[in-house]
């Protein structure tokens, strides 16, 4: 009998959010609060979103409130005061929160800095709601052998992943593919030419999702989709070749499942993060959502389109790091992770991101060496946004 019971009143499940005033962290505090007697809430996270954190402390009753960054922890512990709430500030204290007995975490921290936590609540056997792509880019073999050792469990919540997990058959031999869907972006219909004026705000203004920056970033260069090829590989354990991206604009599909017997299925549902959430909140039942239902009378059509690889080289990146294996996903990220951040504060300009990264990942010594361990990921990952930043400098929007 599995040790996995379905929350309810008679029955609560202990919940920690790591990354709560994100938009994944938001979505989830918001199904929580819709159903408060089914849960007990033992720590939530933010990196510096003191108001929106202590908020949400006080409306789930949370046990732990920690800010990651330090100089933000006389405002949490003002911002608490007369509550019985505990607080703290701080990497380590980001780790105790990932490490105290909830048996659910949502690891919705953006970026590499979600890595550390999600390993600490992996290696206790915790159910682990995983919204962090980087995570598993970075380390999936550490993450995916924690998760084995500990007899926890992984529950991607990526609506691509999450929709894979859905209809997944196991029996590897019967699959014959999997096919991630793609929006394609606000960009998929704009020529390079185009694409090399873009502005942040436009980058930001994704068609049919509702994300943070970096993650819209990400979808507008199509590295949103590089990286989830590389976790789709370590989550069902498929290589690199029998992992298809189409895209598909309407959002509707969110990916599939092609079986050897010419079967193909697929989850679909609205364009709304509460559904996958939802999904990894209740398993191994389903619960209540509040998101739209799916109305098959509205959709005028679905479409589909290869994905361009010239226009959008992350593609082509992504999949030559996983084939390339050692430090390649951790240096892609890390590079990524970089250049975006460079983008969003004006310093070089849309298409420079990618070819950020390509400078480093060419110009990198090693490339397919094997890592292993937190350290040599973490040493990887540091040098990698070192050379990153270096081309950043040459790369200033008046070159």
């Amino acid at each position: 009998m599995t040790k996995w019971v379905a929350p309810s009143p008679e029955n609560p499940r202990r919940i920690t959010i790591l990354g709560s005033t994100g938009s994944v962290g938001q979505s989830t505090v918001d199904l929580i609060a819709r159903d408060p007697a089914s849960y007990r809430v033992e720590a939530l996270v933010a990196l510096r979103s003191v108001d929106l954190l202590a908020e949400q402390a006080r409306r789930l009753r949370a046990r732990l409130a920690v800010v990651a960054d330090p100089s933000h922890f006389r405002a949490l512990k003002a911002a608490l005061a007369g509550t019985s709430i505990e607080v703290a500030a701080g990497p380590e204290a980001v780790i105790e929160a990932a490490e105290r007995p909830a048996e659910w975490v949502m690891a919705a921290v953006v970026g590499f800095a979600g890595l550390a936590p999600t390993l600490a609540a992996a290696r206790r056997g915790a159910m682990v709601a995983l919204a962090n792509k980087e995570a598993l880019v970075c380390a999936g073999r550490l993450l995916m052998e924690a998760i084995e050792q500990s007899g926890g469990v992984l529950l991607p919540v990526d609506s691509e992943h999450n929709a894979i997990f859905q209809v997944f058959e196991p029996e590897h031999r019967a699959i014959d593919r999997l096919i991630l869907t793609a929006s394609g972006g606000p960009f998929r219909n704009w020529s390079l030419a185009d694409m090399a004026d873009v502005t942040r705000e436009q980058a930001l203004a994704h068609p049919n999702w509702d994300m943070g920056d970096k993650i819209s970033i990400d979808s507008a260069t199509m590295m949103n989709k590089g990286l989830e090829l590389i976790e789709a590989h370590l989550l069902f354990g498929l290589p690199q070749e029998q992992v298809d991206i189409v895209v598909h604009p309407q959002s509707v599909i969110h990916s599939m499942v092609a079986y050897c017997d010419g079967s193909v299925l697929a989850q679909l549902g609205t364009a709304d993060m509460r559904i996958p959430i939802s999904h990894a909140l209740g398993w191994p039942s389903r619960i209540d959502g509040p998101a739209a239902k799916l109305d098959f009378m509205s959709i005028p059509a679905l479409t589909f389109e290869r994905p361009d690889s010239g226009r959008f080289p992350s593609l082509r990146l992504a999949r030559e790091a996983l084939v390339t294996g050692g430090s390649a996903p951790i240096v892609l990220n890390a590079a990524n992770e970089t250049a975006v951040a460079a983008f969003l504060a004006r310093r070089i300009r849309f298409l420079d991101i990618a070819r950020i990264v390509e400078d480093v990942m060419s110009g990198w010594d090693g490339l397919s060496n094997a890592v292993d361990g937190l350290q040599q990921v973490e040493a990887a990952d540091l040098e990698a946004r070192r050379l990153a930043e270096k081309f950043c400098q040459a790369r200033l929007p008046s070159n």
